[in-house]
């Protein structure tokens, strides 16, 4: 087929093709692309295959995303073949083959060097990336493994609107803003483009999703926690959701906003449930796609609904990605979402722009607590009434984004253990210098310290990065300390803060543990002086800080004592006598062992 006019690229589109040729030019590290659903992923895709020198296999997960991606390409004018069983084709003799991810991995021979001379695979592209996993016996894991079996360059680009897992939080080590996403054993080392989703609605690109408050009863999925793999139950959900006396009136007031609307998306929490939100709307212009669906059914209902023969799309959990139905204007969300992820997913399905189209309502009815704008911090949620919020780094200066909680504008507790930044390496590359690697900064808000070297390592370490030794364990110091007729171990059960005055009249800050038996030890400090504030700051307020790392210098005892609330009491306090009097040696934060905590008293 004759080479056609490529079709025209947007300017975020045109800076993704860019920034992914100018970084496997230098390495190749596997890379990710963040663009959000909606914003023409596929075209992306297809100008990068279309570039490609050597020979390109393009992933999915679904057939539907298959054959988009597949359709983006053609529109060059160009020919590629498609790899997937469930669209009835199995070829790959052309430069570029567009595949499912479960036909390919059971066909892997088919995949090495051909005869024809065409070479081996040079780029492999990911759709929706966050479904691959660190498992090097998953799906996607195999395949790559197999190609770079051929071809050791072999180049890896994952796009995904929502890089992160859960339970493994981002799915990249280094972002290109300069900070440190995820884990250093992510199989994406960088991600090299990111569009905000604030930024797409803004400038056009995506239709503007309205959230209404709705004015029913909403359903009470509070008490659920998700499973082991960080999912809920889908019998947890079933209990709260079948048969609820709200659907109803939930229903009633869906299609009362859908009078004026185009299409509607409503996304149950379960089967059962999904059949009785059904059985409430009109019967002839409501269809229901679950997991157990048969293909063909599934086909016929979703090419019913994109011909707005159908109005109402009822769905369990199959709909989230790979599905483009660009009329839909009205989200129904009836289940609640376990990370921002899935909740953007969700919302996603009704963003894309359409003739006549001005806005997307959103519809909550499960109480999900996500800002659709905000951006996912990467590990779970430690309680329901934290927050995102930006800590900065004392060291580098890097805004930092943690799980916490606020008071006013002030951050008073956050849970980050380590700086995110990217800084200069130890041979004087720098994250700007493009002669090398960045590093990421040394700075750690919590840790625990090596008693050999006096090096800070994370507080899940277990021997230290510095010297090597085996980090002596939490339960160990106790024990030990237990042994010595010298030592006092308290099981903390309280910290009283008092501004006083020592025996010669000077002001003082008095720090008194006590523990369930009325036991005490006690700590002077004095913050007279700059030197005596540095010293106070770090033999106290390091690791008592809520917020630790935030710049808060308080420089009087009455200070400190107004704003106690910005401080931790440890878990264990260890004494040791000098003299006639007692001095804390020992104290310990976030204990996980052993020995029954003093909030654990029966």
């Amino acid at each position: 087929m004759t080479e056609t006019a490529p079709p025209s690229l947007r300017p975020y589109q045109q800076q993704a093709v860019t920034r992914v040729v100018e970084h496997f030019r230098q390495t190749e590290d596997p890379a990710v692309v963040v663009l959000p659903t909606g914003s023409g992923k596929s075209l992306v895709i297809a100008e990068l295959a279309r570039l490609a020198r050597g020979r390109v296999l393009v992933l999915a997960h679904v057939r539907e995303l298959v054959e988009q991606n597949h359709a983006k390409y053609q529109a060059y004018g160009l020919e590629a073949d498609i790899f997937s069983a469930g669209l009835g084709r199995k070829e790959t003799g052309r430069q570029v083959v567009f595949g499912s991810v479960q036909s390919v991995v059971r066909n892997l021979d088919s995949f090495g060097s051909p005869h024809d001379g065409r070479g081996d695979f040079t780029l492999l592209v990911i759709d929706e990336c966050h479904r691959v996993s660190l498992d090097e016996d998953s799906s996607y894991r195999r395949v790559i493994a197999h190609l770079r079996e051929e071809n050791p360059r072999l180049k890896v680009l994952g796009l995904t609107a929502t890089p992160y897992r859960l339970g493994q939080g981002f799915l990249y080590h280094r972002h290109h803003h300069g900070m440190v996403r995820g884990d250093d054993d992510c199989f994406f080392r960088d991600c090299v483009f990111e569009q905000p989703l604030r930024l797409m609605v803004k400038q056009g690109y995506l239709a503007e999703p309205r959230l209404v408050d709705v004015a029913v009863e909403r359903y009470d999925f509070s008490a659920l926690e998700p499973g082991s793999g960080g999912l809920f139950q889908e019998a947890e959900l079933n209990r709260v959701a079948a048969g609820n006396r709200a659907t109803p009136a939930i229903i009633e007031e869906v299609v009362g906003h859908a009078v004026e609307r185009a299409g509607v998306m409503l996304f149950a929490a379960s089967r059962a449930h999904a059949e009785e939100i059904l059985g409430y709307l009109p019967a002839d212009e409501a269809a229901l796609i679950t997991g157990a669906t048969p293909a063909a059914e599934r086909e016929a209902i979703i090419a019913a609904f994109k011909a707005r023969e159908l109005k109402y799309l009822v769905n369990v959990a199959v709909l989230t990605t790979g599905f483009d139905a660009p009329h839909v204007d009205l989200i129904a969300i009836l289940r609640p979402t376990e990370s921002v992820g899935l909740y953007q997913q969700i919302v996603g399905r009704g963003l894309r722009l359409s003739p006549g189209k001005r806005d997307c309502l959103i519809l909550d009815y499960a109480g999900n607590p996500w800002d659709l704008y905000a951006p996912e911090v990467g590990s779970p949620k430690p309680a329901g009434d934290t927050e995102p919020v930006q800590v900065e780094c004392p060291q580098c200066g890097h805004a930092n984004l943690f799980w916490g909680r606020r008071d006013g504008e002030i951050v008073i507790e956050h849970f980050g253990r380590r700086c995110q930044g990217l800084v200069a390496d130890e041979s004087g590359n720098g994250a700007s210098s493009g002669a090398g690697k960045p590093q990421q900064c040394s700075f750690r808000f919590r840790f625990k310290v090596c008693d050999q070297c006096g090096a800070e390592n994370d507080t899940a370490a277990r021997r230290c990065h510095g010297c090597e030794s085996l980090l002596v364990d939490a339960d160990d110091k106790l024990r030990e300390a237990l042994k010595l007729r010298d030592a006092r171990v308290l099981r903390v059960s309280g910290m009283q803060l008092e501004a006083t005055v020592n025996g010669r009249g000077l002001p003082r800050l008095k720090v008194v543990y006590h523990d369930e038996d009325g036991a005490t030890l006690v700590e002077w400090f004095a913050l007279e002086t700059p030197a005596q504030r540095g010293a106070f700051a770090a033999a106290f307020l390091r690791e008592h800080l809520r917020a630790p790392g935030t710049r808060w210098s308080p420089t009087t005892p009455e200070e400190v004592v107004a704003e106690q609330h910005r401080l931790r009491a440890p878990d264990f306090v260890i004494g040791r006598k000098a003299g006639r009097h007692w001095q804390v040696r020992r104290k310990l934060f976030d204990y996980t062992g052993r020995y029954r905590l003093a909030a654990e008293a029966g």
